[in-house]
């Protein structure tokens, strides 16, 4: 879009000449995220306090520019990408853990602190923060909360927004506001905190979190359990539930998973040969419960038909464990160019369910889908493979993508579990949305930002 006369100079004035950019450098790499396919914004700003990023949002809300908020840039739905040109506001210097408050079970940090570091700055005081998204290396705070992020411990410690307590957030007008509190309880007046968690960045920028903790558990137990079906691997679930355990971590990988993972490995083997699915449980709590929980664990499996049960001895058969999963990423760039990576859900007592649909969608298409993910909470990232120079195959693998999005709706699930609408899963939203759902939600975005500059073109269709 074409800028304002003294627009960029006006910027200048309120962050510093430093703290934007224009060059074409700067401007690709902060207009891309996961997904690797940028959009250019107009400029790049990066603003340091709470007062520049409320000057900035004022002064592109009184202009009608487009605004769009980056963290960490680990999304793979789109959610930070400029589609519509026009501001890129960077939080990369809000990166400070303010408080860290033992008696209350609490952290004050800003947006940009990355998720891991977080999580080891408190387990120092022998704290523990629990959400762990697969990026927690790279992706910043702020970045999980837009999302609701998950991960592997959201089975028995919840998401991202049962962690949140209270937020600083810029409006797209250019208020400042505060929701929440530091306390646990509060029925004062609408829940903006859990409305901003998981809003995508639609609806405000979050420049401060209070984030609640929990104690640090003492002990914990990793175990591996091989099945020789996928859907042997996911009916151990029904099985744990049964038996009324509830491990912190549940991790389901398919064998098309395993194969990718030896192929990237020049043939290492991470699990028997044979295995066509694959559960990484951890338990965690005191001792003495973790040492019961764990042999719970191990008879529930052997019930759903396990060949094979491992419980990690060391820190080192730990690591072993989880390498099949750590190397899922870097493994499935072997099989194609282009992944379709989609984080469906489905009600958990369906996964078994939900790997029929896969396997059918596999041999209808002639497309190799491997999929793995979080069986305890029934989210499985399901990645369609292909070849990006070969049309045909991409146009098979769009239409077996809607069709997978239409059988998880169809089996009470839901499109996305953790990434995000975003603008790729856009034309897909009224599949789980009514008309009347997606227009009360307009409703609600027009009120917190009237001129629609916030992250234009994501999550609803306009």
């Amino acid at each position: 879009m074409t800028l304002p006369a003294t627009f960029v100079s006006d910027l200048e004035q309120v962050v510093g000449a430093a703290s934007v950019r224009q060059d074409e450098a700067a401007r690709t790499t902060y207009g891309q995220d996961g997904l690797k396919a940028p959009r250019l914004p107009d400029v790049v700003v990066m603003p340091g306090t709470t007062t520049e990023v409320a000057a900035v949002a004022e002064m592109c809300d009184r202009s009608r520019v487009p605004l769009y908020v980056r963290g960490g840039g680990t999304g793979y739905s789109g959610g930070a990408v400029p589609v519509r040109g026009g501001v890129l506001l960077s939080m990369e210097r809000f990166n400070r853990i303010l408080e860290i408050d033992e008696r209350n079970l609490l952290v004050v940090t800003e947006p940009n602190v990355v998720t891991a570091r977080l999580q080891a700055a408190v387990e120092q005081v022998g704290l523990f923060y629990p959400p762990d998204p697969a990026s927690l290396e790279e992706s910043a705070i702020g970045g999980n909360i837009a999302e609701c992020a998950g991960g592997p411990r959201a089975f028995k410690y919840g998401t991202t927004r049962r962690y949140v307590l209270g937020l600083e957030v810029v409006l797209p007008t250019g208020e400042v506001i505060r929701t929440g509190s530091k306390a646990v309880k509060s029925v004062v007046g609408y829940d903006l905190t859990q409305l901003l968690v998981g809003s995508e960045g639609t609806l405000g920028i979050i420049t401060q979190a209070v984030l609640r903790l929990v104690p640090k558990p003492p002990a914990r137990a990793t175990l591996r359990a091989t099945f020789d079906s996928i859907e042997a691997a996911a009916g151990a679930v029904d099985e744990l539930i049964r038996a009324r355990v509830v491990p912190a971590t549940l991790e389901l990988v398919d064998g098309e998973c395993l194969a990718a993972v030896r192929q990237y490995l020049g043939g290492e083997e991470l699990a028997p040969a044979g295995t066509a699915g694959l559960l990484i449980l951890e338990v965690d709590g005191l001792a003495h419960e973790v040492a019961a929980e764990a042999g719970l664990v191990e008879q529930a499996c052997r019930a759903a038909g396990a060949t094979e049960v491992l419980r990690a001895a060391d820190d080192a058969e730990r690591e072993a464990i989880w390498r099949v999963r750590r190397e899922l990423s870097p493994a499935l760039k072997t099989i194609a160019s282009l992944k379709l990576n989609q984080d469906v859900v489905v009600p958990r007592g369906r996964v078994p369910d939900l790997f029929r649909l896969i396997a059918d969608l596999a041999r209808e298409f002639g497309l190799r889908i491997p999929s793995f993910g979080h069986a305890g909470d029934g989210n499985i990232h399901v990645n369609i493979m292909v070849d990006a120079s070969d049309a045909a195959a991409v146009e098979r693998a769009r239409r077996a993508q809607r069709l997978l999005f239409e059988g998880v709706v169809a089996r009470e699930g839901s499109i996305s579990g953790e990434h995000g609408i975003g603008y790729t899963k856009l034309p897909f939203i009224s599949l789980e949305l009514s008309p009347e759902v997606i227009a009360l939600s307009k409703r609600i975005k027009q009120a917190f930002d009237p001129h629609a500059i916030l992250n234009p073109g994501k999550v609803f269709p306009e």
